[in-house]
């Protein structure tokens, strides 16, 4: 009986085990669920952000993140560029927001990243509390030998300059808890001294936005047109933050949070670049001079154009650079460019122009944990070969030891990597220089040809010269057929098919000859067309800028009375301005064009007359005449409309290949 009531109580004690466990794990699972429902709602563990930003990723012992966006973290981002933004060290940076970190552009009444009507998460609204938020949570590993962790920051708000001074001044906050050392915490925010870019030196980050109206008081609608005045955000310069190093001690563990939130409302979105978070063994109290270059005209550089450079010359110690003995600052004006006089601003000291050694000079004095920014422009030479390289760098000279020498030089965004090495194969080795440019000169075309060759088979064609479009065809419609073809051409992979009727609309080849610097001289191509059996025609209306005819092309059908059902042959005519109709024959009888390839050529003949050439494959000129040319100039063509005055059952199909243009370069 004993031995029974053992087993009894064994098994007792093995249900109730059992048990035991079903219940943690459905506890488990209970905690897990609501764990993720909390990690969902606004946060995770940062660990991308963290290991964007930091130099040393074996520091990283944990990291954590929350934001106020509750649908997709949306509000931090790792990216390798945005604009004018690039990582300071490694491959990425971080981008925290109070609206959307990223690189969409804002646009009127969108939401990113900086517009003055943009995002806002909290419940409630653009005043709803909390205010928006986003905060990154580390906990780092201080390294042997460390006393201080410090940072590269660049600070962007579209709450500037309108808003400098008021309740509207989001705030970045950067905070270090050490166990030694206590509490060290830097503010950032549009009073900041380094606050000293506005949106035309801040292009492709988003904030590069100005007030539709041209003045950016109040909140306005916005858009990334540039306008003076207008420009409606700013950014403080990206420098380290040497004189407000974080002090720490080896071996601890220390927590530093990022945080950024608005102030005021939760409309006008402000942005944090961060990046090259590390530990120094010493404070860095050095002067750091930044230089960007940007060439006014857009596009590639050319020979001509105007490029304006910014220099941003920043104090991130504690103590004041002095207005000593000297120039603070020089900047040879580069090769290959020549200075734009009068182009010469600062925001304090005095900025000159020196004509005999042609360079920039600034003088004056920097005030502690601030900066002050330069800018001036030069005109690239002409007659430049392709791929001219124009750079240079600046000189900054500053105070070190505070006696009242500048004793120290510094470069312009002093490379982080070695100048002897050719990074991207280009054959220079300064590729690290942001303020490296190479001009792109454009050697202007004898002749352009479009074939077709390169055009999808069914659709509309297009055709670019070193990336400028000069040709481009309108697309088949109701009733008509204009398309690229692949099933039949002359010596090309393939050509252009037309078949028109008065039903269908008029259609279009359109040129843009400007872009390519150049007038038109000739205009030619091969076509090709045989018998059709009932009557119909096509015009070719050459058009000038303003509409005005050029030159015009008629080819019609006239009835032979032979061979039916195709007894239908082509007759071919150009407009002569005093004369009418003439007609151009070829080599068959009756000066038909029969079932061949042809070559029509139109060519200015001075300023009155135009030639008009006709070849057949395999037999060369069939026909050569001089017409006189209508009021308006050869050079300024621009369309050709295509027109069809019958309406036939089965209409003629025309096939098109090897268009060529030749070109008188200015």
């Amino acid at each position: 009986m004993r031995e029974v009531d053992g087993k009894m109580r064994k098994i007792i004690i093995v249900k109730n085990i059992e048990m035991t466990i079903v219940i943690i794990f459905l506890m488990s699972i209970i905690v897990m669920l609501l764990s993720s429902d909390r990690v969902n709602a606004g946060s995770y563990d940062g660990q991308d952000l963290a290991l964007a930003i930091l130099t040393n990723h074996s520091t990283l012992i944990s990291s954590s993140y929350i934001d106020s966006d509750l649908s997709g973290h949306r509000q931090a981002v790792v990216l390798s560029s945005l604009g004018i933004m690039s990582p300071t060290y490694g491959s990425t940076f971080a981008l925290f927001s109070t609206g959307i970190a990223g690189d969409n552009p804002v646009t009127t009444n969108g939401n990113n990243p900086g517009d003055e009507r943009g995002t806002w998460f909290a419940a409630g609204g653009k005043n709803a509390y909390p205010r928006d938020y986003a905060t990154l949570t580390m906990t780092l590993q201080v390294p042997a030998y460390m006393h201080y962790i410090y940072y590269d920051l660049q600070f962007f708000s579209a709450e500037y300059p309108e808003w400098v001074g008021s309740i509207y001044n989001d705030k970045l906050t950067i905070t270090v808890d050490s166990p030694s050392k206590g509490t060290s915490e830097y503010i950032f925010d549009i009073n900041s001294g380094y606050f000293v870019l506005d949106s035309n030196g801040i292009t492709g980050t988003g904030f590069d936005v100005f007030a539709q109206s041209g003045n950016p008081e109040e909140v306005d609608w916005v858009d990334t047109i540039p306008r003076i005045p207008g420009a409606d955000a700013g950014a403080s310069d990206l420098v380290p933050i040497g004189g407000l190093l974080h002090p720490v001690s080896p071996h601890e563990q220390i927590t530093v949070t990022i945080d950024i939130r608005d102030t005021g409302d939760n409309v006008l979105d402000s942005a944090a670049f961060i990046d090259n978070l590390m530990f120094s063994g010493y404070a860095n109290t050095e002067m750091v001079a930044r230089k960007t270059a940007q060439d006014k005209n857009g596009g590639d550089l050319e020979c001509g154009d105007i490029i304006k450079y910014v220099v941003t010359i920043s104090n991130t110690g504690t103590a004041d650079q002095q207005n000593n003995i000297g120039n603070e600052f020089e900047d040879d004006i580069p090769d290959n460019t020549t200075y734009v006089p009068g182009s010469i601003t600062s925001t304090s000291g005095t900025i000159d122009y020196n004509v005999v050694e042609n360079k920039i000079t600034w003088d004056g004095s920097i005030p502690s944990e601030s900066s002050v920014s330069l800018t001036f422009e030069v005109t690239v030479n002409s007659s430049l070969s392709n791929n001219a390289l124009i750079s240079n760098q600046g000189n900054i000279y500053w105070d070190s030891n505070e006696n009242g020498t500048n004793d120290k030089i510094e470069l312009t965004d002093d490379p982080h990597t070695d100048d002897d090495i050719d990074q991207d194969g280009d054959g220079y080795t300064n590729d690290d220089d942001p303020t490296n440019l190479y001009v792109v000169a454009f050697e202007q075309p004898q002749t352009v040809t479009e074939n077709f060759s390169d055009d999808a088979a069914g659709e509309k064609a297009t055709q670019f010269y070193l990336e400028r479009k000069w040709f481009e065809t309108g697309n088949s419609s109701v009733g008509s057929i204009f398309e690229v073809a692949s099933s039949y051409h002359y010596s090309t992979d393939q050509s252009f098919k037309t078949k028109l009727r008065s039903s269908g609309n008029l259609q279009y080849w359109n040129y843009s000859f400007s872009n390519l610097e150049s007038d038109i001289e000739w205009w030619e191509i091969f076509f090709k067309c045989g018998n059709v059996s009932e009557e119909s025609d096509l015009y070719l209306d050459f058009k000038n800028s303003i509409g005005n005819s050029i030159a015009k092309i008629k080819f019609e059908y006239v009835q032979m009375g032979t061979e039916p059902p195709t007894d239908y042959v082509l007759e071919l005519y150009y407009w002569d301005y005093g004369t009418g109709w003439n007609r151009l024959y070829s080599d068959f009888s009756g000066g038909y064009l029969y079932n061949s390839w042809y070559k029509l050529r139109i060519e200015k003949n001075g300023i009155d007359n135009i030639d008009y050439s006709l070849n057949r494959t395999g037999k060369g000129l069939v026909d050569f005449k001089t017409g006189n040319r209508f009021s308006s100039s050869f050079s300024d063509l621009t369309s050709i409309i295509w027109s069809n005055t019958k309406n036939p059952v089965v209409c003629p199909m025309f096939f098109w290949d090897e268009h060529k243009i030749g070109l008188r370069n200015e």
